[in-house]
């Protein structure tokens, strides 16, 4: 059992100011713990480790994982233009490769505010808007990508993304069934509520938070996944370990993880955000080869291959406004990396 008393003051002394649920997951050197806090909204019932929340983008670690699993089976090519498989898309002749889509390097927009398109079909959109600079040339993070991302797969495999997901990248994983695309009604009971939406005039509650997929229907590459903290945390872990190969062939799984495109904010893995500096969510102390991902929702995993730890931080933030919340993940992920240093030291924790 570890103790995480940094970690979970960090966590606590932002209850109801930055979230009103989270759920903190802990694993290091085959030891683990989790701890819930808060309500899944205010005056309801208590977050429990197996509580259920809105991913937001940690689902493009899961789009990209089904992605490359069709390129370990030759379905899909990394480095091969993916024309083929969107030759509506306006730009397809400047050959964009699936490997810039997974590294945000394809130059699309960074995404679109749903209520400014008159029809509201934002796939229609991430194929037909200008770019935001030539393939290659530079870091866009871009959840357009990841939405044309979601269409290749479905091309490519014949089936719906959620099931892709699901049979490619869930399953193996060993998540519950609870865990995916649109949730059903039945599981509110477990589910964080995010924010009331002045568009949709409700409070968001079991349906996607990010406006574009839930104009898309609530499946999208960028966003639409909901689960709970061991889901994500099994991921992370699955490419820690890629020599047991549980999704990906090991050198894939480490090429993941590597540096495919620089950038002064966060440098590019194959759907991995990589630690660049300290103004990272992961804060100080993390390696440099650490790996991980943000979602707006309040969602958050990064990886330090050189210690074996892996951290996950779900929660609601979003409820109490849109503001930056680095600081708070910062103390957090700080914090639990500080609590697990006596597992690499063979000692027992201090007072």
């Amino acid at each position: 059992m570890i103790g995480l008393p940094r970690a979970e003051e960090a966590v606590r002394a932002h209850l109801g100011a930055r979230f009103t649920a989270a759920v903190l997951r802990v694993e290091r050197n085959g030891a683990s713990a989790e701890r819930a806090i808060g309500e899944l909204q205010p005056g309801g019932a208590p977050a429990e480790v197996g509580s259920l929340f809105d991913y937001a983008s940690l689902t493009k670690l899961f789009v990209a994982t089904a992605a490359l699993r069709l390129a370990a089976r030759g379905t899909l090519a990394l480095d091969a233009p993916v024309a083929p498989w969107i030759p509506q898309w306006r730009h397809a002749p400047c050959g964009a490769t699936l490997r810039m889509l997974l590294a945000h390097t394809a130059g699309l927009r960074s995404g679109v505010d749903v209520r400014t398109l008159r029809d509201g079909d934002v796939c229609r959109y991430a194929l037909e808007s200008d770019l935001a600079a030539d393939p290659g040339e530079r870091v866009v993070y871009s959840d357009l990508g990841f939405i044309l991302l979601g269409k290749i797969i479905e091309r490519a495999s014949g089936d719906a993304l959620e099931r892709v997901v699901r049979r490619e990248v869930l399953e193996p994983l060993g998540a519950s069934a609870d865990v995916g695309y649109l949730p059903p009604r039945s599981l509110r009971s477990r589910i964080a509520v995010t924010e009331y939406c002045t568009w949709r005039e409700r409070l968001i509650h079991g349906e996607v938070h990010d406006e574009k997929c839930f104009a898309m229907g609530g499946v999208a590459g960028h966003a639409g996944i909901f689960g709970d903290a061991r889901t994500v945390a099994a991921l992370g872990r699955a490419y820690l370990e890629a020599e047991r190969e549980t999704l990906l062939p090991a050198a894939l799984a480490r090429e993941a993880v590597s540096e495919q495109a620089w950038d002064p904010i966060l440098r590019r893995g194959l759907g991995w955000a990589l630690r660049t500096g300290e103004e990272n969510s992961c804060g100080r102390y993390w390696s440099p080869d650490t790996f991980g991902h943000t979602g707006f929702t309040g969602t958050c995993i990064w990886v330090d291959a050189e210690r074996d730890l892996v951290v996950v931080l779900l929660s609601n933030s979003v409820y109490v406004d849109r503001s930056d919340t680095r600081a708070f993940r910062q103390a957090v992920f700080e914090g639990a990396l500080l609590d697990t240093e006596w597992l690499a030291a063979g000692a027992r924790p201090g007072p």
